[in-house]
């Protein structure tokens, strides 16, 4: 399909040329913040530094076409974007390469990312949503190439949502659908499967997504050949391109140091995605590379002398100068004056950046050598500490870690002495670690009020004579009450729509709410996830439905590096409130039937990990988060849809709290820990164990992430003295947690009679059929044997040998 070109209203000469020289002064900032980083970096000031050289000029174009209420999900070379836009200052870039913990000096992740991560506020102090409408948005950058993907597909995708789908309130959020969701991914990381993933989700979906292919013909040392077949991104994805009679791409093709024809391009895909809700891919050619990759290498090690030669030539500034020579707009006086004043400025903006990031330190270093001195004086070791002090007192540029570290090694000297200047110093590491600490280590959860363990607990509640109804049902109809509440929240996943889910928990449900509201989506987990992410980021209630907890692997990476983190490196800035629904535990076979817990609770921290035995308590889950705005994981028991369950009368308001735990059985003689579907089984071995006279309390942990947070189990170990943690993830996965969090974090070890005990599966993936399922998990014997030998070790005489 023909695409003309056009370009905004007209404008007088003058205020053309003041853009023109607007555009300039912020690519000559922008070059000069990459040089002087990077000598930042080489000086040992800063740790690593991945730069935006190179790539000025087509990020100038893209800010022109950028309007208020769009969303960006790029990578780590879009400073010049940033600074265009007015969101990076010179300071700002050099507090983050320094790591300054100031969020006021350090906007971007207070020092929690290195530099080239970029971000905006969506919320307010308090933790609402600012009207994200009228101003210019960037969802919070991560590392991992081509991770920004797939959370660009939900950005897109929300603008859809609030074009077509009626009743939400969308005044903070949205223009009639008018937003553009903007990616950026270099060349070479298209060859992740993220990039294509989304590419192919974002055709069949038709959404308002324009992303950018930075392409400078390198993947740090490896050349596009290696990379790419044919060694060009929009040659090999032509067969995306949209015709009259296929929806599609619309592919644009630019020379990323051609400035008129990038203006003209970006304005054109600004156009055509933002009214027709098309998705666009601009590859951008012909980019250098001035510094290399990275800090880490020189590419004069990897690029040949022809290569480095035509980079001199076609480096996007220099071209840009030329042409603004050119074409009279500026002469060489004026471009010179203007480059000198840039290169001062920048210089003093790096100099009252390390300034202000040292200042603190060297005040703390002040009091610390005064304590050092006195706590020297009072001592029998004054020798040693006195050196730690002149130490101290020669570091001229210290960090926190030297002020810390230096203090509790001195502390060491004076163990079993008793002075005034210990306490005082023993009082002052105190105090500097709890003042640093959250600095480093907040907001991996909400802060503000409302968060989810907060939520107060409504149990189910019955008519006198209730149905009992398969589990299914009761989550099919608690979605309805939610979907019928609330019209900003969705549900998709494969096999969401039309059949109602694999197990029927929603049935019936897209016919009542629409295909956008209850919607199919292809085989691609990571992005299913990544719709989530963007969908929460905009304001909207998704949930995200990966078909079983095996297949939600293939989505970890988006749901660990993305998601579980998004609180904490934006400092609470942002938060994507998605909820992520799978289902999982002894089916049968080594794809369906995974019990990876071990691997999701450690690789998510930062969401709530959420285990109902049944699904009243799953529905109470659902419930809970729709009153928050934190995300979680619930794995629901996937041999419980058929089973019977009473079913309450109050679905849709009954919560199931997050982060206790619930007594199934009172008990005397050991306490029995699990959750999920093994729990049941527990249930069942807790009435045979009474037949040789053992008396077993057994808890629902219900909710791993966080766990037991009023110390339950803990109080039930006291009273049993004993303590077996039950479940079907692999040996030292899921029961190790638990069993730490017990004894260790709740103290329960004052309490042991007998050793606690882990029981889980068998170090493989469970086997197939119903034999496999008893040889690879926990059965009931093994649960009966395992209770019955500690309970012989501790009373051989009441409990003889059993074998």
């Amino acid at each position: 399909m023909k695409v003309k070109l056009e370009t905004g209203d007209d404008i007088s000469f003058e205020d053309f040329r003041a853009q023109i020289l607007q555009d300039y002064e912020t690519a000559v900032i922008s070059r000069e913040c990459s040089i002087l980083g990077r000598r930042e970096v080489l000086t040992g000031k800063a740790k690593f530094g991945i730069f935006g050289d190179g790539k000025e000029l087509p990020q100038l174009a893209m800010a022109r076409a950028f309007k208020d209420g769009d969303f960006r999900s790029g990578y780590y070379r879009d400073q010049t974007f940033m600074m265009a836009l007015g969101l990076l200052k010179p300071k700002d870039f050099f507090h983050g390469l320094y790591a300054t913990t100031d969020i006021s000096q350090e906007p971007m992740s207070a020092g929690r990312q290195m530099g080239g991560h970029f971000g905006t506020y969506s919320l307010n102090e308090d933790g609402s949503w600012k009207y994200l409408t009228k101003q210019k948005n960037s969802s919070p950058d991560i590392s991992p190439t081509a991770g920004q993907m797939p959370r660009l597909l939900g950005l897109a995708q929300a603008s859809k949502i609030y074009r077509h789908v009626e009743g939400i309130d969308a005044e903070k959020f949205s223009v009639n659908g008018n937003e553009v969701a903007w990616g950026t991914i270099g060349n070479a990381s298209t060859s992740e499967g993220h990039f294509f993933e989304t590419i192919n989700a974002a055709g069949v979906l038709q959404v308002p997504m324009v992303v950018s292919v930075w392409d400078d013909k390198y993947g740090i040392s490896v050349p596009a050949q290696y990379q790419t077949t044919k060694e060009d991104i929009s040659e090999i994805l032509k067969g995306f391109q949209r015709d009259e009679n296929n929806p599609g791409y619309e592919i644009l093709k630019v020379k990323g140091w051609d400035y008129t024809a990038l203006i003209h391009t970006y304005e054109n895909a600004s156009d055509i995605s933002r009214e027709e809700h098309v998705p666009v891919l601009i590859h951008v050619t012909e980019l250098t590379q001035p510094q290399g990759h990275s800090t880490s290498g020189s590419h004069e090690r990897y690029k040949s002398e022809e290569r480095l030669e035509w980079e001199k030539q076609y480096d996007c500034n220099k071209k840009f100068r030329s042409w603004i020579l050119e074409n009279n707009i500026a002469d060489e006086d004026t471009l010179t004056d203007l480059e000198k004043k840039i290169k001062k400025e920048v210089r003093l903006a790096k100099k009252e950046a390390w300034s202000e990031f040292l200042a603190p330190q060297k005040e703390a270093k002040k009091k610390l050598v005064t304590l050092l001195d006195n706590a020297a004086q009072a001592s029998n070791n004054k020798a040693f500490i006195s050196k730690i002090k002149n130490d101290l007192i020669a570091i001229d540029e210290p960090l926190k870690k030297d002020l810390a570290s230096k203090a509790r090694k001195a502390l060491r000297y004076i163990i079993g002495e008793k002075s005034e200047a210990k306490q005082v110093l023993s009082d002052w590491i105190s105090s500097y670690i709890a003042k640093e600490q959250p600095n480093y280590s907040s907001h991996l959860y909400k802060e503000t009020e409302g968060k989810a363990t907060e939520i107060a607990a409504v149990s189910p509640t019955y008519d006198e004579n209730p149905e009992q109804v398969d589990g299914r049902i009761i989550l099919r109809d608690n979605f309805d009450q939610l979907f019928s509440r609330h019209p900003e929240a969705l549900i998709f996943g494969e096999d969401s729509g039309a059949i109602g889910d694999v197990n029927q928990g929603l049935e019936g449900l897209q016919k009542k709410y629409g295909k956008l509201r209850v919607a199919d989506t292809g085989i691609r987990e990571a992005t299913i996830i990544g719709q989530g992410i963007g969908l929460a980021l905009r304001g909207l209630r998704p949930i995200a439905e990966i078909q079983y907890l095996d297949y939600l692997l293939y989505g970890l990476q988006t749901l660990s590096d993305d998601l579980a983190t998004l609180l904490y490196r934006s400092v609470g800035k942002q938060k994507a409130p998605l909820i992520v629904r799978t289902r999982g535990h002894r089916l049968e076979g080594i794809w369906h039937s995974g019990s990876q817990m071990g691997a999701v609770i450690h690789l998510l921290r930062g969401m709530y990990v959420l285990t109902p035995r049944n699904m009243t308590q799953a529905a109470g889950f659902y419930n809970t988060l729709m009153k928050t705005d934190e995300p979680a994981l619930i794995v629901e028991s996937l041999n419980g849809y058929r089973l019977k369950e009473p079913i309450p009368n109050n679905l849709g308001e009954h919560c199931t709290p997050i982060g206790k735990v619930e007594v199934m059985r009172e008990g005397s003689d050991i306490t029995l820990l699990s959750y999920g579907s093994t729990l049941r089984i527990v249930m069942e071995v807790a009435k045979e164990l009474l037949e040789v006279g053992i008396d077993a309390e057994v808890i629902d942990a219900q909710s791993l992430l966080p766990f037991d947070i009023e110390g339950e189990v803990g109080k039930s170990v006291e009273k049993t003295n004993r303590l077996l943690v039950i479940d079907e993830d692999v040996p030292g996965g899921c029961s190790a947690y638990l069993l730490q969090e017990v004894i260790e974090k709740q103290g329960a070890y004052r309490f042991l009679d007998s050793a606690p005990q882990t029981l889980a599966a068998k170090p493989h993936r469970p086997a197939y059929g119903t034999d496999g399922d008893y040889f690879s998990k926990p059965s009931a014997e093994d649960i009966f044997e395992k209770v019955y030998r500690i309970m012989h070790e501790a009373n051989p005489s009441d409990y003889p040998w059993l074998r």
